[in-house]
């Protein structure tokens, strides 16, 4: 059985301030606590609508009605199980190798892929600006696919930090110069902007560096590429080229 008191808590989970409140966060699916049962996240309960993770101590887990995970999920469709896990203690920022750095992205959906693309191109770090969706946003997490587990996330004020790095620093911009021809280093720090202003204007003027995806179109009409795609060229040209 669940608990109303345990219900509550758990649809408040989908709201940051009490996400903050008791450092807990939600996931859903089982790809996702799956990936994270094997990470050092702590798992605080898991819930089922059928026994899956045999593995998981009793105490540990509850099996619930399919009526109760509904009234749970924050999923349109809501999967067989829902974990709750404690927020990890931020790791101090590791300014080695390729970061990756977000200004401003609003989106949840755009956040847990580019975290999931992290992984796939082996960034251990991404760097968010502070006005960025929060990393624990149950779509985020979903969006991760359980890469949340092994990247690490650090939410700065990214012109202060940009000020004081040493690594080259690369902004994407519609003006930038042609990332296909350019040379690019294994070390540095890759920025990338909110989905309808791009870059902010106290952030670019920081940055030396400007590149661009060309468009190849013959009528050169497309405004723009989604954040996270245009992150997965880019991505793969640092990696191709370092």
């Amino acid at each position: 059985m669940v608990s109303k008191n345990q219900i509550k808590l758990i649809t408040g989970l989908q709201q940051k301030k009490y996400r903050n409140e008791h450092q807990l966060f939600l996931a859903e699916g089982v790809k996702v606590i799956q990936e994270l049962l094997q990470s050092n996240i702590v798992l605080d309960h898991l819930f089922e609508t059928e026994s899956i993770f045999e593995a998981v101590p009793a105490a540990q887990k509850t099996l619930i009605k399919e009526a109760d995970m509904k009234r749970m999920s924050a999923l349109n469709t809501p999967s067989s199980c829902l974990a709750v896990f404690h927020i990890p203690t931020p790791k101090p920022i590791d300014s080695r190798g390729l970061i990756v750095a977000l200004d401003d992205i609003r989106d949840p959906g755009n956040l847990g892929t580019i975290i999931r693309l992290c992984d796939w191109f082996g960034v251990t770090q991404l760097l968010c600006s502070k006005e960025t969706v929060d990393l624990y946003n149950p779509k985020v997490i979903q969006a991760t696919m359980g890469s949340v587990s092994r990247v690490q996330v650090n939410y700065v004020d990214l012109a202060t930090f940009i000020s004081e790095t040493t690594l080259p620093v690369f902004g994407t911009f519609m003006d930038g110069k042609n990332i296909y021809k350019e040379s690019l280093p294994s070390e540095g720090i890759l920025i990338f902007g909110n989905e309808a202003n791009g870059i902010s204007p106290a952030l670019e003027q920081k940055i030396k560096n400007r590149i661009a995806i060309p468009r190849f179109g013959n009528l050169q009409q497309t405004e723009s590429l989604n954040v996270a795609t245009a992150t997965a060229i880019f991505l793969s040209e640092f990696r191709r080229n370092s």
